[in-house]
């Protein structure tokens, strides 16, 4: 099977990575700014799609596929990940479309269908709506809202479209806001209501399907830590539990997955309240980008198991090979400003340090010379740290953010080393809304000379690869116990 992987950056430089160990080719699809992008390098192949915004082109897409002879498609997350219609016109064309079905797709993608789907696998959905705002608003309507309420859009995702109305006054305008939103990232303004739970935690289950209804739980995680309802540490399982609630969200999860035949990676997600009471929010039908702390915890290489179904082979793994050793955390590293209300950062990465060490992976495509541009979005690189329980995953988290250094655009680390630090995060004491009150501090004195250190460490090592080459003569000793000694001396041994 030859992949094609229509994505770009960190995902699709993970995609083909695994797919190399497969022995599977691969086939790149890059924008006319990526030409440079290092999954444009790793891949068997690179096929440009045109300018910024190609990604979002199936047609594209699709075409460079069928030029460079390849078999399927795998979307990767974002983009044309769950586009139902892109789905489609994949299958359409001959291939194989490398996650769920299209129409799969398209029930998961409009919320009101699978809040509808959700209901009939006997899971808990949040008070609302049960179909899309009119365009006016009838006043019984407006009596039985109760406040604070959230302007949800149907066809959502990515925290997009979402806003909150904290009474009736505003509930107008936030719901013309909401629909503008929804109408230019998703091309659809159709929006609903949902209720408002307050101090709860986002909780998700990963599922794995047949597509033949045999569905796998593969374990939670913990994703309350968001800022504007973006994610921004992740980790597995997600600590505190009982085990009455996690099997409880296991079950669940799978009973809705095996309603719908559920084919390849998915994710069911869930808000849960400090009483343990739960309620279903959506699923996402694509691999996550915390996929990582699941296959740490796990064992398993969840893009391998997504391409072995795609090429035909069976589920074999069943629930009781499905086994969570440990504990695993990851922080995503953004090109953002956190001095500055998290404005983006862009520009020439001069100088790039990744953290290793025991538990440490690094998912990025970062590399010296990278341009970072404002025309994708602001993740480059994502660390996750493993060990046998919490503590010990901290902990090196913690270690590796202090190692992780780049040059030339601002980051979050300092940000993410700040949250993970307090007491509330240590004690696993946190929720949805729990940046919402928390203020970064101002960048340290160590945190600058750990930036200045970096650029020193980069300008020394240039400077060392371009001086000129010398000779340094070995002293002449008289015998061979006193040039061993010297060896040994300038290696530091002794």
């Amino acid at each position: 099977m030859k992949v094609l992987v229509a994505n770009r950056n960190e995902i699709a430089v993970r995609i083909i990575r695994t797919c190399q160990e497969m022995g599977l080719r691969t086939v790149a699809v890059y924008t006319e700014p990526d030409q440079e992008s290092m999954h444009v390098w790793l891949a068997d192949e690179a096929v440009c799609i045109g300018p910024a915004q190609a990604y979002l082109d199936a047609d594209a897409v699709i075409q460079a596929a069928i030029q460079s002879g390849a078999d399927a498609i795998h979307p990767g997350y974002g983009f044309l990940s769950e586009n139902a219609a892109f789905a489609q016109k994949v299958e359409e064309a001959g291939l194989v479309f490398i996650g769920p079905r299209s129409e799969t797709i398209a029930l998961l993608g409009d919320k009101l269908s699978s809040r509808k789907a959700a209901e009939q696998a006997s899971l808990p959905v949040l008070p609302g709506s049960n179909g899309p705002l009119p365009r006016e608003i009838p006043l019984e309507m407006m009596d039985n809202v109760t406040f604070p309420v959230l302007v949800k859009a149907t066809a959502g995702g990515g925290g997009r479209g979402i806003r909150l109305a904290t009474s009736r006054e505003e509930l107008p305008d936030v719901i013309a806001a909401a629909r503008k939103e929804a109408k230019a990232a998703f091309g659809d303004d159709t929006v609903y209501l949902e209720s408002l739970v307050q101090d709860a935690r986002h909780i998700e289950v990963q599922i794995l399907g047949d597509g033949q209804g045999k569905v796998l739980c593969l374990g939670d995680r913990e994703c309350s830590i968001q800022r504007r309802r973006q994610k921004l540490i992740e980790e597995a399982p997600a600590p505190g539990l009982s085990k009455r609630l996690r099997k409880d969200l296991c079950e669940a999860a799978v009973r809705l997955g095996s309603l719908l035949h559920y084919r390849s990676l998915g994710t069911v997600e869930f808000l849960v309240t400090q009483e343990e009471e739960f309620f279903f929010i959506e699923v996402n039908p694509r691999i996550q980008v915390e996929h990582p702390v699941s296959e740490a915890v796990l064992g398993l290489d969840l893009v391998k198991q997504q391409l072995l179904l795609a090429a035909g082979h069976p589920l074999t793994l069943t629930q009781k090979d499905i086994v969570v050793k440990g504990a695993a955390i990851e922080a995503r590293i953004l090109a953002e400003d956190s001095a500055q209300n998290f404005m983006p950062s862009t520009g020439v990465i001069s100088y790039v340090r990744e953290p290793g060490g025991p538990g440490i992976r690094v998912d990025s495509a970062l590399y010296q010379g990278m341009e970072v541009s404002a025309n994708y979005d602001s993740l480059i690189a994502k660390v996750i740290a493993s060990g046998e329980d919490r503590a010990s995953a901290l902990a090196r988290l913690q270690r590796a953010l202090t190692e992780f250094a780049v040059s030339g655009i601002a980051t979050d680390v300092e940000f993410i080393l700040q949250i993970i630090q307090s007491d509330s995060f240590q004690k696993a004491k946190v929720t949805t809304t729990y940046l919402d009150s928390f203020a970064p501090t101002p960048a340290s004195f160590a945190d600058g000379m750990r930036e200045a250190l970096a650029i020193a460490a980069a300008l020394y090592k240039h400077q060392r690869l371009n001086a000129p080459k010398t000779h340094i003569p070995l002293p002449a000793y008289n015998n061979k116990w006193q040039q061993a000694a010297w060896r040994d001396q300038m290696r530091g041994i002794g």
